[in-house]
């Protein structure tokens, strides 16, 4: 299973705490993801990898990998085709579309690319030699950064409006329970107050894009001149979900988001609070259109000529629709900042 752009929109699947309980702790959203995520024993760090609990595009067909390799030469040409290409994976899962993405790439082109795959987890078995396994981004690359749903995991924290209107920080222990906290200030309310005003009516919530704006901002930085982008499932400023996104993912299904390891814990991206100046915003149905993925059908004539590559373009025109369907990943944000070069995208 994907994790589509489902709205969430009907409320939580989580229990709400009985006043008065003490068993367990009681923690901020994003402290709590960031332990049940990256900690010790943590989901992300766990030896089969996101592939054994969810799909994401990279996983549904090698057309995406493809498309990132076409992107990445345009890249190269837009900056004079220098002597070292880096091409950063960010959230590399197991080195899937860095692979991919090697493996995509004309010789001349493959010859002069320094890739990174960027992961906490450890580096898996028989990964391609030429790929280096970080747990942080290199500081400085002239080439292309590909976050391929990478904000949906940073950990934020999750605000519900109180009887009162005021919104306060939900707390959660490690069952998933909940119950309301302080209410949000500082640097946190300001960006409710420009990203996510809530409406003032008791239950309803919003995620605080804080840290993955942060996180995004950081990673553009290390991009001497290129691009960098990151596809995620989205909202934009005038349709945020009125209960929020924060869901789970385990073995396939989604379930409630349980800090304890056990599952995924995801919510959906504001990208255009994350977008810097000069930043386009795009579908990946229209990204991957502009990069030849279009999902056309071969022509039946084909199947008289050719049977086998007929039944192979067939193939792949159903995996270019799965890519670029409306309701499911076509609808997946891509945020584009180039930095010193034209968009490769255009308009």
């Amino acid at each position: 299973m994907d994790r589509g752009c489902g709205s969430h929109a009907t409320g939580r699947a989580v229990p709400r705490a009985p006043e008065g309980a003490q068993a367990g702790k009681w923690r901020c959203w994003r402290g709590a993801a960031q332990e049940a995520l990256y900690g010790p024993g943590g989901f992300y760090l766990r030896p089969e990898g996101p592939a054994g609990h969810f799909r994401t595009s990279v996983h549904a067909s090698w057309l995406f990998a493809g498309a990132v390799a076409r992107l990445l030469c345009r890249v190269d040409e837009a900056l004079g085709r220098p002597g070292e290409l880096g091409f950063v994976d960010m959230a590399a899962g197991r080195g899937e579309l860095v692979s991919g993405v090697l493996g995509a790439l004309p010789a001349d082109v493959a010859g002069r690319t320094r890739a990174y795959a960027v992961e906490l987890a450890g580096r898996p078995d028989g990964l391609d030699h030429r790929v280096e396994w970080l747990a942080e981004p290199p500081e400085r690359i002239t080439g292309l950064l590909f976050a391929n749903e990478w904000l949906d995991n940073v950990p934020l924290e999750v605000a519900e409006v109180d009887a009162a209107g005021v919104p306060r920080l939900v707390l959660v222990r490690e069952d998933g329970s909940e119950r309301l906290g302080e209410p949000v200030g500082g640097a946190e309310a300001q960006w409710l107050g420009r990203w996510w005003p809530p409406a003032r009516e008791e239950g309803l919530r919003a995620e605080i894009g804080l840290p993955r704006d942060r996180a995004w901002a950081a990673a553009v930085a290390g991009v001497g001149r290129g691009l960098a982008v990151a596809v995620d499932y989205a909202h934009l400023a005038g349709a945020r979900p009125p209960f929020g996104t924060l869901t789970g993912f385990r073995e396939g299904r989604e379930t409630a988001p349980v800090p304890d390891g056990s599952c995924d814990i995801t919510a959906h991206v504001a990208l255009d609070a994350c977008a810097l100046p000069g930043a386009r915003l795009l579908t990946q149905r229209d990204a991957l259109r502009a990069l030849g993925v279009t999902g056309g059908r071969p022509p039946l004539s084909l199947a008289t000529t050719d049977p086998t590559a007929y039944v192979r373009a067939l193939a792949g025109a159903g995996e270019a629709a799965e890519l670029t369907a409306p309701g499911g990943l076509g609808d997946f944000g891509w945020l584009v900042q180039s930095v010193g070069i034209p968009d490769p995208l255009g308009e």
